[in-house]
């Protein structure tokens, strides 16, 4: 992946797509002798909620994360990052700012999108809430989830065939399925599950802007 322009004097550390903790862990120390840490993280929604998801779960969401993504992603869009030297620059000079932070009820972060579909492309049967609202309760072709910059943190709506409904937002989106598939930042989980849950975490992660 190109390095920005911006970026190209700073120490960097190449990782998989989806980063190692081992490799993590290794950049952590360094970062934690700073007395302000900043993480940059070149590369896809994948990425970067790979690097949120162990932040949170070593309990270290207190450090700086810029994200620089090569082209536009739903997490840019997001949280509206911009692209390539652009990000670059943002993620240097910006300002961090709390931002809510969303996983699952397998502590992964979501930063982008995720789709929940049926097993073997079959239609997702079930029922969904955001919060106290109902999603839907039958059929339908995916149910997607996606964070906010502000509270209350997720939103999510349906596709039924080839119309969208509306997004409905609130601090979490809870699914109860016979069986479905989900695939979150572009990365679909091998095993199928009879219920998912997106909900805001109680901290927030700090997100340069």
């Amino acid at each position: 992946m190109p390095v920005p322009i911006a970026l190209t004097s700073l120490p960097n550390t190449q990782t998989d797509e989806v980063p190692d903790v081992t490799v993590i862990d290794e950049l952590l120390p360094v970062l934690a002798a700073d007395s302000l840490p900043r993480l940059i993280v070149l590369g896809s929604d994948a990425s970067l909620a790979a690097v949120l998801t162990h932040l949170m779960r070593t309990e270290r969401l207190h450090v700086e994360v810029g994200f620089v993504p090569v082209e536009t992603t739903y997490a840019s869009r997001v949280y509206q990052t911009a692209t390539g030297n652009a990000a670059a620059k943002i993620a240097l000079e910006g300002r961090a700012v709390e931002t809510p932070l969303i996983r699952d009820d397998t502590g992964t972060v979501l930063v982008g999108r995720a789709a929940i579909t049926g097993v073997d492309e079959a239609k997702l049967e079930g029922e969904a809430y955001v919060d106290d609202t109902l999603l839907f309760t039958g059929t339908v072709t995916t149910m997607l989830i996606s964070p906010t910059m502000t509270l209350p943190g997720v939103r999510a709506r349906v596709r039924r065939g080839l119309r969208k409904r509306g997004w409905v937002a609130g601090r979490a989106a809870q699914l109860g399925t016979p069986g479905a598939v989900v695939t979150r930042d572009g990365i679909t989980a091998e095993r199928t599950v009879p219920r998912s849950t997106f909900y805001r975490y109680e901290h927030p992660w700090l997100l340069v802007r």
